[in-house]
């Protein structure tokens, strides 16, 4: 009998072990839980914590510096668990929103606010802030703009600000200054013109206007307007400069990006183009292509121009966000994880890896700055500028108002089947009748 006792207890204990060997749960998309990954039936964390696993999709920009990020957060919430998922970029917000109707366990995902709001699917975190006190300090004026119907429903873990990059192997070239930190939108034009030279292959562009609508009507947004406002007069003018750089010939035309499939990086990047409109992203953009040998001239930023009566270096500011799933079952946990990511010790390992974040101090503009080896020698400008959001953050106003409106009425006025004025009063026209009628009486910010 003792034989057969002792024979027993080696069986138990041996199938404990492999039990115990076994306990990963791990998926093939991104998950970082590895042996952590445990469900929340399985207890055993520090000090008897329950453990639970978390999942997370994010942008597929953003995966591996969520992941380093979580690396931090695992060393003080050793029982949450996060597996981490993406899709492509082109199919992020689509794919993301099918899963979500489908009843997807999602616990927390990261994007733009405005893209998920008419989902109904968010959860409100007014009281787990208050509850936990959380720290606000850091985040500035956008999280004000980021409130629905006074309401918060996501926190900003980073946001993207627009720059004027510029080649100063071109401006020394052609012995003219380079571009001020302080220059008007008119400034601005009257050097692009400077810094025109030739025709043809081997024509040199003073600047180059992406496309997209918010390279002309910032200028308005710079002065406290949005492009939801009933009464759009001042984005007359702002659409109207740059109909007068296509016509002067310091920028490439509109009508020209579109048939050559002309972009901001390649055309920057190819040495003929002296000042570039474009965000905080093109920084990764450009080290990317020193690093490969793509590009062997001098680099560097200073703010956009701005209107007359405006202050330096004020700047359009789009936040993405990380939220929350009302149906998870594990809130208290998410929440941590959004307060983690978004607040202090996520944003500093955002900002040294080059990301401007929603939340700000001292130690993440070091992180942000770094030793100071890589260009550009002013990176400094993206941590002082004052932000307008760049549209407020209300369901459709970036797929029906920006995407298709200000895109399609901007784009006949470049084509010149339409004066400025005809394209900004057929946009007033258009914004009631598209999208203030399905919206506008629903969602109101602050």
């Amino acid at each position: 009998m003792k034989k057969i006792w002792t024979a027993g207890m080696a069986i138990i204990l041996t199938m404990g072990l492999l039990a115990g060997c076994s306990g990963d749960n791990g998926n093939s998309q991104g998950t970082t839980g590895g042996s952590q990954g445990k469900t929340s039936s399985e207890g055993g964390g520090e000090g008897g914590a329950e453990q639970v696993t978390l999942k997370m999709p994010v942008l597929p920009d953003d995966l591996e510096a969520f992941k380093a990020a979580y690396t931090e957060f695992q060393k003080e919430n050793p029982n949450i668990a996060i597996e981490f998922e993406t899709y492509p970029q082109k199919q992020y917000y689509e794919k993301l929103r099918l899963q979500l109707s489908g009843g997807a366990d999602y616990d927390l995902f990261a994007g733009n606010l405005d893209v998920m709001l008419d989902t109904g699917i968010l959860e409100p975190l007014d009281g787990y802030l208050k509850d936990n006190n959380t720290d606000m300090s850091g985040y500035g004026v956008l999280l004000d703009s980021m409130k629905i119907n006074g309401h918060t429903y996501g926190l900003p873990y980073r946001k993207s600000n627009w720059m004027l990059y510029y080649n100063k192997t071109l401006f020394d070239q052609y012995n003219v200054p380079y571009p001020s930190d302080d220059m008007t939108w008119e400034e601005f034009r009257e050097l692009a013109k400077a810094m025109t030279h030739g025709s043809g292959a081997d024509k040199v562009y003073g600047a180059y206007m992406q496309q997209w609508p918010q390279t002309w009507y910032m200028q308005a947004v710079q002065k406290g307007s949005t492009i939801i406002d009933k009464d759009l007069s001042e984005f007359k003018n702002a659409l109207q400069l740059r109909m007068d750089m296509e016509q002067e010939g310091s920028i490439m035309s509109w009508s020209e990006q579109k048939s050559t499939g002309a972009h901001y990086n390649a055309a920057f990047q190819k040495g003929n183009v002296a000042m570039n409109l474009i965000g905080d992203w093109h920084v990764a953009q450009l080290r990317q292509a020193e690093d490969e040998g793509k590009i062997d001239f001098d680099w560097d930023v200073v703010p956009i121009p701005h209107p007359d009566g405006v202050s330096a270096n004020t700047s359009l500011a789009l936040p993405v966000t990380l939220m929350m799933n009302k149906n998870s079952k594990h809130k208290e946990e998410a929440f941590k994880a959004v307060a983690f990511m978004t607040g202090a010790q996520g944003a500093e390992v955002f900002a040294s890896r080059g990301y401007l974040t929603g939340f700000t101090n001292d130690e993440i503009k070091k992180a942000y700055i770094g030793e100071g080896s890589r260009k550009p020698a002013n990176l400094h400008y993206f941590l002082e500028q004052r932000e307008y959001p760049e549209y407020p953050m209300l369901p459709g106003v970036k797929n029906i108002i920006v995407g298709q409106i200000y895109t399609q009425e901007g784009e006949l006025a470049l084509a010149g089947e339409q004066t400025a004025e005809q394209a900004i009063k057929r946009i007033e026209e258009r914004i009631q009748a598209e999208w203030a009628n399905k919206y506008g009486e629903d969602f109101q910010t602050k």
